[in-house]
């Protein structure tokens, strides 16, 4: 990377800019973000090459406010979050995720750090528009159109950071000129949503024009990302207009704007879809599946979440990793498994109601709903049909359960000090334990995370050679498969079901190998979106969606119940209650949880700064 040439061949990981100038850029106060520390701007800013280096020093800055969006899959009723992973040896800039609330209920009030480290990265893309402009200004004619690109590929970072800010604060202050003074910005107000929504478009219609159809460098940005992103900010617009946004002052929805956001956002998807030849990993197909019990041989859908799919064509948008020796591989193994696994530490893992959402390959349909079952009282639980420890209620389930979770039986590859100590049966409570199956003697599966039955084998490397923080893969933030999803939202919510959208969510379930939609669930725009949806919590599980879903279609007193009531319980597939979340929960929680509170210490330094009405 020294040279600057990165070939097709070549992973792009954006780390060497980054030492150099961005080490310093999130500190503990928003104002404080300085995007500089070795070489002064008038030294450093002569050539195309010198655009290029800090344009890597960008990604490598924005990538840890991206990379581990599983954590918000805890806001969500299916995946739990007990916490999160120390940054270990990895250059992560303090990691924003850290310190912050992943559970269902109660976590507006703790994103203070992630506020002020998005700023981080809207700081470090305006760094790299602004002194590249200037370089255009005097730069050689043959480099206008990658100094362009350069200027696309930081806007379209900027729009995403600007995009979750929105998400979750609503009203936001702008910022789109670099900061050298906390003076500069000391008395900023929050501009309101609909503007910020406008630059944020603006950014996104600009990356699409001067980016190139095909990156040839793994990790750099094409059309496809800006398009998809800009339909997915017209889609969010659509359901805030369409749903509401009560806790947000100010914010009044529009049907008429939500339907002409929901058409614009799905004319975008379509053109990502029908516009650049881009397909399914391995072309859609769910591939061939082990026996129960057994995993030599796994879905498709399984290896989509390993290096073997980095760069490939459903990866529309995502942020690579060094691998071994970089201090700069992804954590994916630590947080995704337990101790049997490099001494990983399972911080984040299914919860028992998943698995009733996997539908039968033979019925396209789900399951009659598993018992709760304790084998150690009960001697029969193993073998009672529907028993949740029984391994033989989880047959002919869509593919993507045995690829994306592990029950009792269910094997995995053990590794420690970058060896593989064979095959490791998961039993729940049953942990680090000798047992023999099939007349082969075992270490079962250890773990203190999992409290559900369930742990996930999405994200889980099947071979060893790399440490719990060492991976190389290259994590999608948006892919070809949530296009289908979302362009079929869209036009649903325009024209209700239509054959072409009908036509995507079946290719996403054949990758299930479950049969195409019945026509009842095709009947009427409210069966059309359960089935979508049905797809979204399947398809996307654990990639950091389904908090952010929840919200946009105010759908917290569906999952939860209203407010005061009994709450709902999470149990293990042993029957035991775990937590019960929305018990007695007054509406003002609700509304907290919808919109999040303005980090009070950015308020005290900016009298300009209001709060959201929930939190005053």
């Amino acid at each position: 990377m020294r040279n600057l040439k990165i070939t097709s061949t070549k992973l792009f990981v954006p780390i060497l800019a980054g030492l150099m100038f961005f080490v310093s850029a999130c500190q503990d106060d928003l104002l404080d973000q300085q995007p500089t520390t070795e070489l002064g701007t008038v030294a450093f800013w002569k050539t195309e090459d010198d655009a290029t280096f800090a344009l890597y020093g960008a990604y490598a800055g924005i990538r840890p406010l991206f990379d581990r969006d599983y954590y918000f899959e805890g806001h969500g009723e299916y995946t739990r979050v007990r916490g999160t992973s120390a940054t270990s040896g990895n250059l992560r800039l303090g990691d924003a995720y850290q310190g912050a609330n992943y559970d269902p209920s109660g976590y507006g009030d703790d994103f203070d750090k992630y506020y002020r480290y998005l700023y981080g990265g809207v700081h470090r893309a305006n760094y790299v528009i602004e002194n590249t402009r200037k370089l255009m200004a005097t730069a050689n004619p043959n480099s206008q159109a990658n100094l362009e690109r350069i200027v696309g590929e930081a806007r379209l970072l900027r729009g995403m950071v600007y995009f979750r800010l929105i998400s979750m604060w609503g009203d936001v202050p702008y910022i789109s000129n670099v900061v050298t003074s906390n003076a500069q910005i000391a008395d900023i107000a929050r501009m309101p949503i609909g503007q910020v929504k406008d630059s944020i478009m603006a950014d996104f219609t600009y990356a699409y024009e001067k980016l190139p159809v095909k990156s040839t460098e793994l990790g750099r940005m094409a059309k496809p990302a800006a398009l998809a992103f800009r339909g997915k900010l017209q889609l969010y617009w659509g359901s805030w207009n369409k749903n509401g946004w009560p806790e947000l002052e100010g914010f009044t929805p529009n049907a008429t704007a939500a339907n002409e956001a929901f058409t614009a956002a799905a004319a975008d998807f379509k053109q990502v879809i029908e516009g650049f030849g881009l397909n399914l990993f391995r072309n859609g197909e769910p591939g061939n599946i082990d026996a129960l019990g057994k995993a030599e041989v796994l879905p498709n859908y399984y290896y989509l979440f390993t290096p073997v799919a980095n760069g490939d064509p459903e990866m529309i948008m995502y942020f690579t990793h060094g691998g071994p020796g970089t201090s700069q591989g992804e954590e994916l193994m630590r947080d995704f498994s337990g101790r049997s696994h490099e001494g990983s530490q399972c911080w984040v893992s299914p919860r028992y109601e998943l698995a009733d959402r996997y539908q039968l390959t033979t019925t396209g349909d789900f399951a009659p709903a598993m018992v709760p079952m304790n084998p150690s009282t009960n001697a029969a639980a193993r073998t009672v049909p529907n028993s949740a420890v029984n391994p033989q209620s989880y047959a002919d389930r869509d593919y993507r359960m045995k690829a994306s979770i592990m029950w009792d039986y269910e094997m995995s590859i053990g590794m420690a000090a970058l060896k593989s100590t064979g095959w490791t049966p998961f039993i729940y409570r049953t942990w680090a334990q000798p047992v023999t199956i099939d007349g082969a003697r075992l270490t079962t599966y250890n773990t203190d995370g999992s409290n559900s039955g369930y742990v996930f084998r999405k994200f889980l490397r099947n071979y060893a050679g790399q440490g719990r923080s060492d991976g190389d893969y290259a994590f999608p933030v948006m892919r070809l498969a949530d296009v289908y999803l979302m362009y079929a939202e869209a036009t649903n919510e325009v024209n209700g079901p239509q054959a072409d959208a009908i036509a995507l969510v079946d290719k996403i379930r054949h990758r299930g190998n479950l049969p195409a939609l019945t026509s009842d669930k095709t009947s009427s725009k409210e069966a059309f979106f359960n089935a979508i949806e049905q797809e979204r919590i399947i398809e996307l599980v654990a990639e950091g969606h389904r908090g952010f879903d929840l919200r946009r279609w105010r759908a917290l007193d569906r999952v939860w119940g209203p407010p005061a009531s009994a709450g709902v319980w999470r149990i293990d597939t042993w029957g035991a209650q775990q937590t019960r979340y929305y018990q007695n929960t007054p509406e003002r929680t609700y509304q907290q949880n919808y919109i999040f509170r303005i980090p009070p210490g950015e308020r005290d330094r900016n009298p300009n700064l209001t709060q959201n009405t929930p939190w005053l």
